[in-house]
């Protein structure tokens, strides 16, 4: 009775009722509910699990049980209508839990996105350490005046126009020949 007890309060963990049941009952319970498949496991004692939410942990616990006990045996079950065989049972026990397998899908689907968000950063990062590099060799910020220089020497000289006046000698030979 009480490793019983502690099987029903690990079950309620997975929202489930455990009964331990009389086979008569159970097979008029099947005929009015149209659960033909659960009348062939109606055989010897039974006991039935009715299962509202998370079906892998429900079925861990019960395989739990079995192996500490020796008593529990799988007949098999029924899940959506469908007949399981106790290596059906057996099988869903070895699954994951319901949040478990969310986490696994939703990391799944996050993978791409968070490969491109380390991409991007790292690319970001890449930029920032170029632009602290060329700030340390005085190309930007406080030592640009050696970017200054630079700049003034690549600019175009600008041409003046300034108007010409004559050479002495030839303006003195110019008034020469007038007279």
């Amino acid at each position: 009775m009480a490793q019983a007890a502690a099987l029903r309060e690990r079950l309620r963990e997975s929202d489930t009722h455990f009964r331990v049941v009389k086979n008569s009952l159970s097979e008029r319970a099947a005929d009015k509910a149209g659960a033909e498949t659960l009348k062939p496991l109606l055989v010897g004692p039974t006991a039935l699990a009715l299962v509202r939410g998370d079906v892998a942990l429900a079925a861990k616990a019960l395989s739990d049980a079995a192996r500490a006990t020796n008593v529990l045996d799988f007949k098999g079950g029924v899940m959506n209508g469908s007949a399981l065989s106790a290596d059906d049972v057996r099988s869903i026990a070895r699954l994951p839990s319901r949040d478990v397998l969310t986490a696994q899908l939703v990391g799944t689907i996050a993978a791409p996105i968070s490969g491109l968000v380390r991409t991007l950063n790292a690319l970001i990062a890449g930029v920032a350490i170029q632009l602290k590099a060329i700030a340390d060799q005085g190309l930007v910020g406080a030592g640009a005046p050696a970017a200054a220089e630079s700049g003034a020497e690549t600019e175009a000289p600008t041409a003046t126009t300034e108007p010409e006046t004559p050479d002495e000698d030839t303006a003195g030979a110019a008034e020469q020949s007038e007279a």
